[in-house]
């Protein structure tokens, strides 16, 4: 769509349009149980910057050079234009930590971080040489629901920050997957990158915050596409289509928070802040592969190979859910996902960075993946749960996705330069 959102921060090197391969995050309305196809994809992010051309140069020192900046107003890695690899891990505070440690490990991250994320070690890096080629590196610091609790602040407490309710038709929720104290998201396009940023801060937090779960996942390579082409999942489908412009919805309302909850409630500190709901979506492909062509695509509402709805011939084209065919069956299923997640207001707008996972196979299956959904809003209750509760009750994806991990964590604004993320909290 016309009129792109644009992104709150800028990207020495390359121009972000060129560093995209596999679309960007945009506003968006959902996805498998809680955001697989649905609504967030390509174009909503990049700009006329002049740049490279990654069809001759995505080989090129150029990748391995651009940056993307740390301090800021808010933080990296929301409207960032999303990178090829993620790490999202998460951390609890251990029993007897004070408030000053807590704050201290927040400190402590935004230092390292803004090192790192311009191409520089960590304070104690023993391997510096690793971070020299930042490839668009960003760092999103995130608190979960009980570190406020934990910090003697419970009435700083956003009043949407706690887990979401309860899906019973489709979770499996594991403890191994879900909830934290505090969160780590980091992004680049480059794998070695990411995981040495992860040992850097997880190393320098020991003894006060201990890795509970880490989750890593990828996207399509910089360069493998320079279309620009949606990506696609695991499933085989176009994964992220249909961004709202800035026409559309108030990007501000939407993504970042002004302080006021939907209940009334302010807390000054958050404004500019975000929110991230993490799920992770097991896909059982083992079983998705015994079905046919037409079933797939009638369980998404769109066709596998352009993506297009089952009413049009393009991806881009605007679907008809009133459309039926000449036995008067809808063509695009009521209870298929694209059916069930499509926005129905302007409240249930939200942006999302999903990330495929393929993990090593458990119990003598043949594969063990699926995506690693983040979704991003001012207020998950207000406008993830909504969505998600439609899915939960009937999506006929359903049947091949398992949600087994789930987390919801607010996102400060972001670090002044030389300051913390989170600094407000322990100061307003």
């Amino acid at each position: 769509m016309a009129d792109p959102v644009r992104a709150d921060s800028t990207t020495r090197g390359p121009s972000r349009r060129s560093v995209l391969t596999g679309g960007v995050a945009a506003v968006v309305g959902g996805g498998v149980a809680g955001g697989l196809v649905g609504y967030a994809g390509r174009g909503a992010l990049d700009d006329d910057e002049a740049g490279p051309d990654w069809k001759t140069v995505a080989d090129s020192r150029a990748v391995g050079a651009a940056t993307e900046p740390f301090y800021g107003p808010r933080q990296s890695g929301i409207t960032t234009p999303p990178q090829s690899h993620a790490a999202f891990v998460g951390f609890d505070i251990v029993p007897g930590a004070t408030r000053a440690e807590i704050q201290g490990v927040l400190r402590a991250w935004s230092q390292d971080a803004a090192r790192l994320t311009s191409g520089r070690g960590g304070l104690a890096d023993l391997e510096p040489e690793l971070a020299e080629d930042p490839a668009r590196l960003t760092v999103t610091i995130g608190l979960g629901p009980r570190l406020f609790d934990l910090i003697g602040m419970p009435e700083k407490r956003p009043s949407w920050l706690r887990q979401l309710p309860a899906f019973p038709q489709i979770d499996r929720l594991e403890d191994r997957w879900s909830e934290g104290d505090l969160l780590l998201q980091i992004c680049a396009d480059d794998a070695p990158v990411v995981s040495h940023a992860a040992r850097v801060l997880a190393s320098g937090v020991r003894g006060v915050a201990e890795q509970k779960w880490a989750q890593r996942g990828f996207r399509k390579a910089v360069g493998t596409d320079p279309t620009g082409r949606t990506q696609r999942n695991l499933f085989g489908q176009v994964d992220g289509t249909v961004n709202p412009s800035a026409q559309d919805v108030d990007v501000d309302q939407v993504l970042f928070s002004d302080g006021r909850s939907s209940d009334g409630q302010v807390q000054r500190w958050m404004r500019g802040g975000s929110s991230l709901v993490l799920r992770r979506i097991r896909m059982t492909l083992d079983t998705w592969e015994q079905i046919d062509r037409t079933s797939r695509e009638l369980s998404v509402g769109r066709t596998l190979d352009t993506g297009a709805p089952l009413t049009g011939t393009a991806e881009g084209d605007p679907a008809d859910f009133e459309a039926v065919d000449e036995v008067g069956l809808p063509v695009i299923p009521p209870e298929s996902h694209m059916a069930r997640a499509r926005q129905r207001n302007r409240g249930e707008a939200m942006l999302r960075r999903p990330y495929n996972y393929d993990d090593p196979p458990e119990r003598g299956e043949i594969s063990n993946s699926g995506l690693i959904f983040a979704a991003y809003m001012a207020d998950p209750v207000r406008t993830y749960v909504p969505v998600q509760q439609r899915l939960a009750e009937q999506d006929a994806l359903n049947t091949w996705t398992i949600p087994i991990g789930s987390a919801v964590f607010t996102l400060p604004p972001g670090a002044p330069e030389g300051g913390y993320v989170g600094q407000g909290l322990f100061e307003g």
